[in-house]
């Protein structure tokens, strides 16, 4: 099972005290900061967790998979994620 959103707002109104409205809030801003930061072209660093830079996909050939007719994708901005060592370690129970 994937973890939502609501399941997210509600998890940390549970661990935080907190209204769950106000965990939404929190996650709301939380993504429109990360948003502005990477639109802006920079990189955002949290230790343990891992570092979200943007970069450009270039311009390259795909296929259309019903058809299978040759398409060129235009390039496009995109997230990179590299997690850090303290998520890892979670991870990998060390």
């Amino acid at each position: 099972m994937n973890m939502n959103k609501t399941d997210l707002s509600k998890q940390i109104a549970k661990r935080m005290n907190i209204p769950e409205i106000q965990a939404r809030i929190f996650i709301a801003t939380f993504l429109e900061i990360v948003a502005d930061t990477l639109e802006e072209e920079q990189a955002i660093c949290l230790n343990d967790f891992g570092t979200l830079s943007p970069w450009m996909q270039t311009e390259r050939l795909g296929r259309n998979p019903k058809t299978g007719v040759p398409i060129m994708i235009r390039p496009r901005k995109s997230v990179k994620f590299k997690p850090g060592k303290g998520l890892l370690n979670v991870l990998n129970k060390r």
